[in-house]
């Protein structure tokens, strides 16, 4: 993989460059990284690529492959569909007081185009499908880097 790759074909920000290096010479790393990809937003990916060479280092790549092992295990649309409130949640999404819940990812496994999960944008939640993709291009949406999985029951509760 090539490491403009990581920034959708085009060159990675000048501050990013000096870390080619480093990521370069970490084969699990990069394919850590584009895994996750699709679904952290590009303005938050660069500052945990960028971070993975800083003092912080660790943190970021423990996020990085923590929220990979995640990923590849979070279930696919439907595999949770009878389990109600004790469906687990995988990822959250958030920005401004609102709120992305994700319980599964796009059927297609590893998708981002129609996950499912529960959205709260501040006048009360509801359950249905969430496009990641358009999560992930929102300006100044983050997505949770230390959210640990819980039940929509959990996060309903306010947990």
């Amino acid at each position: 993989m090539q490491f403009a790759e990581l920034f959708g074909g085009m060159p990675p920000p000048a501050h990013i460059r000096r870390h080619k290096v480093k990521l370069a010479n970490n084969a699990r790393l990069l394919a850590a990284i584009e895994s996750i990809r699709a679904f952290v937003p590009p303005s938050q990916l660069e500052v945990m690529v960028q971070g993975c060479s800083g003092e912080e280092s660790g943190f970021f790549e423990t996020a990085i492959y923590d929220l990979n092992n995640t990923i590849i295990a979070m279930p696919i649309t439907y595999d949770q569909e009878n389990l109600g409130d004790q469906a687990v949640v995988h990822l959250h999404y958030f920005i401004n007081g609102a709120d992305w819940h994700i319980t599964e990812q796009d059927a297609n496994g590893g998708g981002t185009q129609q996950a499912f999960g529960l959205a709260n944008l501040g006048y009360g939640a509801e359950l249905g499908y969430i496009s990641i993709d358009e999560l992930c291009s929102i300006p100044g949406m983050q997505l949770d880097l230390h959210w640990e999985p819980i039940t929509l029951e959990a996060v309903k509760a306010g947990a």
